[in-house]
């Protein structure tokens, strides 16, 4: 009984509608009774009749309509977690997005590391089921805790963060596996994720395997593929000849030196992927890399063996999603095309098909924050990149997250997939229900985003704070001239009160 009850609470919004069928049946009713006990009508009366019966059909024939409407979306809200966050939004319409369709999405890869990686997987989860997160398993040269190497354990902080990505409840499992063990000596440097995910090395015997079954074990969409099982290291070839072997001195003694990174190699070099990668990045349907730290989250997975060769043989579609600032010891002064002339000296041409990347219109505010930390908005040079074969699409892309200039996720997920539908448009699969799926999924964020977009900006707590507005492009691009115009209008109306004066 408690079930069927549940059916009249007032989160279910089923009431309005069952006392329209009421309301219709009665007038029918009415109707009905109304023929019976009269012994002559007249045609005033016949009017009246034909009034009720009409009502009496309407409101019973809509009711019946929007109550089986109203099932679908309550159906569709209790077994679509993805909708479990935005349930206003819920109509019929989201019955195509169940998990079959889901599961018949687009096969993609996205390889990189850090938490540009874990922003393309959070927008891309929405749309498919089908991604595979190819992630580095090092320490860029870090000295293992002690206790990690009692459990001789791989380095596996990016794979977590990927878990927690890919997860449907971000917070739990990141609450999960990010538990510290405080009180215990011997594991004192180590989180539950660390020891889960050794656990399930043990179970299973590979550590790839053990890392694929926490999709179904976790609950959470796609996969997570460590680039390789080999703990590598991650080295810098600086300008002026000399090596450095661990990544968080990079940026220091690129300062200091004056100089700048001339390539960056794995250590051990011969290093083989780990299985399945090579396997997913052939099936894929679109390869995406980056965005993140160039030299040291994306460039070394595509430096392990074979892992370029493959990417440049699928006939996946490659694209690039370009970092929206500069960073200190890395990149400075990169442009767009800087960036995409790095990897191709790294992996070799035909390795980037297109390249997503921001409008630049970040709030002057936080760029100059990011000013005084040595860091700006990468350039602009579209033309040097046309030069290089790649094509280019420019969206906004930034939003703010903890105070920090970042990609927004569903704004990155939908220019990844916008790419995809217009490629199945051009090969004539507009019928193929996956761009009818993908198209419609595309417009409904679109338009969902377009609505909210104005009002706030994300923030990495979930609260949603007022933002503060972007400068027009008119303002940028006239800033000066209307600054000076304002000056001497200033002026003027002060010369008019010292005349009157």
């Amino acid at each position: 009984m408690g079930g069927f009850f549940s059916w009249f609470k007032s989160s279910t919004k089923m009431k309005r509608w069952l006392a329209l069928i009421l309301l219709g049946i009665a007038l029918l009713c009415y109707g009905i009774a109304s023929i019976l006990v009269a012994e002559e009508i007249s045609f005033v009366e016949v009017g009246k009749l034909i009034v009720l019966f009409v009502l009496g059909f309407t409101c019973a024939i809509v009711g019946i309509i929007f109550a089986q409407k109203r099932t679908l979306e309550v159906l569709i809200e209790a077994s679509d977690q993805r909708l479990e966050r935005s349930k206003k939004n819920v109509n019929v319409k989201s019955l195509i997005f169940n998990k079959t369709v889901y599961n018949k999405g687009p096969k993609v890869v996205v390889i990189g590391g850090g938490s540009g990686l874990n922003t393309v997987l959070r927008g891309l989860k929405n749309y498919t089921n089908n991604i595979t997160a190819i992630v580095t398993v090092s320490d860029y040269g870090k000295m293992p805790t002690n206790s990690r190497r009692q459990l001789n354990l791989l380095p596996v902080d990016d794979i977590k963060e990927s878990l927690i990505a890919l997860s449907y409840n971000e917070d739990a499992m990141e609450a999960m596996l990010n538990l510290k063990f405080d009180q215990t000596s011997v594991l004192n440097t180590l989180s539950f994720g660390d020891i889960y995910l050794h656990s399930m090395k043990k179970l299973y015997g590979d550590f790839t395997e053990s890392i694929e079954k926490c999709s179904d074990i976790l609950n959470m969409v796609g996969k997570v593929l460590p680039v390789t099982l080999e703990e590598i290291k991650i080295c810098a070839e600086l300008e002026n000849g000399m090596i450095v072997e661990e990544k968080d001195k990079i940026p220091q003694i690129v300062f200091d030196r004056v100089t700048k990174i001339n390539r960056i190699y794995i250590n051990p070099s011969n290093c083989i992927p780990a299985p399945g990668v090579l396997d997913a990045i052939k099936n894929a349907d679109a390869i995406i890399i980056g965005p993140g730290s160039l030299y040291t989250n994306v460039i070394p997975n595509l430096l392990v063996k074979n892992v370029s060769k493959t990417i440049k043989e699928s006939k996946a579609i490659k694209i690039y999603v370009n970092n929206i600032m500069t960073e200190p010891g890395q990149t400075d002064n990169y442009a767009i095309s800087d960036h995409i002339q790095a990897i191709i000296d790294h992996a070799g041409k035909d390795i980037i098909d297109y390249c997503i990347y921001d409008t630049g219109e970040v709030i002057p505010e936080f760029v100059r924050r990011y000013n005084k930390k040595g860091q700006d908005l990468v350039e602009q040079d579209v033309q040097k990149c046309k030069e290089k074969g790649v094509k280019l699409l420019q969206r906004d892309l930034s939003c703010i997250i903890d105070d920090n200039v970042r990609h927004n996720p569903k704004a990155v997920a939908e220019a990844i997939v916008q790419i995809i539908c217009d490629d199945l448009k051009f090969k004539d699969k507009q019928n193929d229900p996956q761009y009818i799926m993908l198209n419609s999924r595309l417009k409904e964020e679109k338009k969902r985003r377009k609505n909210t977009k104005p009002l706030f900006k994300i923030r990495q707590t979930g609260k949603r704070e007022k933002v503060i507005k972007k400068p027009s492009k008119f303002n940028e691009k006239y800033k000066e001239r209307i600054e000076s115009i304002q000056t001497s209008d200033e002026k003027r109306k002060e010369n008019l009160r010292n005349m009157k004066r």
